[in-house]
């Protein structure tokens, strides 16, 4: 059953938009057959070798297994870095991009996801805040500690990866400086050698852009993020506190908003779809 009233109102506030913000969590991945990694049996349900290890998502994306299982960190990242690759993002990513170029001042987007699916959508990389990092960029393992001056570099080609234990196979992704192990360049849990300054720079553009947008008319349209990761949901309701922002959260289990703002029950594809449909 679709809400009708809050689907009008969004359709609406499109409508009436000059700047489109676009928050995204792991609901918006789901839409393109991305595993769903919410709570521990969904994510064994996608890697059912973690689940006889022992080993949860919050267990693996911990950077001391580059340390203390290369082979074992990099399965989990490597298989992560081939399943986005090969994914296509979703129809939902195209409404997007249409809504915005109809938009005085085009979009922005900002997401926790890491699977670089904006970018392979068509969306401009000088608009997208990667807020976590992202798959598709690497650096070297002793970068921030001993100094290697390489700083952040692409993703190597897709790895092999034994399905039934999870882990990769040689050669392991090298730095191109120094030979060492490669990591993805992605934040994880307990993580101190994060290299934030690809991310710092996509987060001051946004901020430039939302300043040349200034008091015009914007609405943000939030999909699929949640509350176990609250970057983005965070983010969102600190920037409609400047009162010409309208917030539509589209979030099928938890979307509840600030007073004022438009809340969607429901899958973030179908909802796009069905505030498309009213739009045209």
């Amino acid at each position: 059953m679709t809400d009708e009233r809050g689907l009008q109102q969004a359709a609406e506030a499109v409508a009436s938009a000059e700047a489109l913000l676009i928050g995204a969590g792991a609901g918006m991945g789901v839409d393109s057959g991305l595993p769903d990694f919410r709570g521990d049996k969904g994510f064994w349900k996608a890697y059912p070798p973690y689940e006889k290890l022992g080993l949860n998502f919050i267990a693996l994306a911990n950077p001391r297994w580059f340390d203390e299982d290369p082979a074992l960190a990099w399965g989990f990242y490597g298989h992560r870095l081939n399943l986005y690759r090969a994914t296509p993002p979703h129809e939902g990513f195209q409404i997007l991009r249409r809504w915005a170029a109809r938009m005085k001042h085009g979009a922005f987007v900002y997401t926790s996801n890491v699977d670089g699916h904006f970018q392979r959508a068509g969306f401009d990389p000088d608009r997208v805040f990667e807020v976590h990092g992202t798959i598709d960029w690497m650096q070297c393992l002793d970068g921030l500690r001993y100094g290697c001056r390489i700083g952040i570099f692409p993703a190597n080609a897709p790895l092999s990866i034994d399905e039934t234990t999870m882990r990769a196979a040689e050669p392991l992704p090298k730095c191109p400086g120094c030979g060492k192990l490669a990591r993805p360049n992605i934040l994880m849990f307990n993580d101190g050698d994060w290299d934030e300054s690809r991310s710092e720079a996509q987060r001051r553009r946004m901020q430039q852009w939302i300043v040349q947008v200034g008091a015009r008319p914007t609405v943000i349209i939030e999909c699929g993020a949640g509350t176990a990761v609250p970057s983005i949901r965070i983010r969102s309701e600190v920037l409609v506190g400047t009162g010409h922002t309208t917030l539509v959260r589209i979030n099928p289990r938890e979307p509840d908003v600030p007073p004022g703002h438009i809340s969607l029950p429901m899958n973030a594809l179908a909802a796009l779809q069905e505030i498309d449909r009213r739009l045209t």
